[in-house]
């Protein structure tokens, strides 16, 4: 079983590959370029379920609980939004739920993305870590009464 990087490492990861950009222009088009990565999200689970409430652009999130790991899947009508979830996929996918709901998420301010993101897209990208958050949760309380 190989071992997966924590949830700190991997954010320290986002702010050094930041660092190496000088202009916005350049963060912006880094963060479109990790969009255009992320795998295609199979067309059952683009539906009204699935999307994340609070988000301007149009986003989907699922979540799969596997061998006690949260694994998610998401994709996004706009570039911008579907690069900032992949870069939280990057981070939160593939650790137990315990792991994703104490997760400080830390790389968001330190990488400057609250303060030049627009308001709605700022409360977009806090929605999906609440999404995200609370699919954790909810693997976390279905195991715990499975247990009982």
């Amino acid at each position: 079983m190989s071992v997966r990087p924590s949830i700190e490492s991997l954010e320290e990861e986002i702010v050094e590959n930041f660092s190496l950009f000088d202009s916005w222009d350049e963060k912006y088009e880094y963060i479109i370029d990790l969009g255009k990565k992320l795998p295609a999200l199979e067309q059952a689970y683009k539906k009204d379920e699935n999307k994340v409430r609070g988000c301007q652009s149009t986003v989907w999130l699922v979540a799969h609980y596997e061998d006690g790991l949260v694994k998610f899947k998401a994709d996004s009508d706009a570039v911008i939004v579907k690069g900032l979830i992949s870069m939280l996929i990057q981070v939160l996918s593939d650790h137990t739920p315990d792991e994703i709901i104490q997760a400080k998420l830390g790389f968001i301010d330190r990488i400057g993305m609250t303060t030049h993101l627009a308001q709605t897209r700022s409360n977009g990208l806090l929605s999906m870590v609440k999404q995200m958050k609370n699919f954790a949760l909810a693997f976390k309380l279905q195991n715990e009464s499975a247990k009982q």
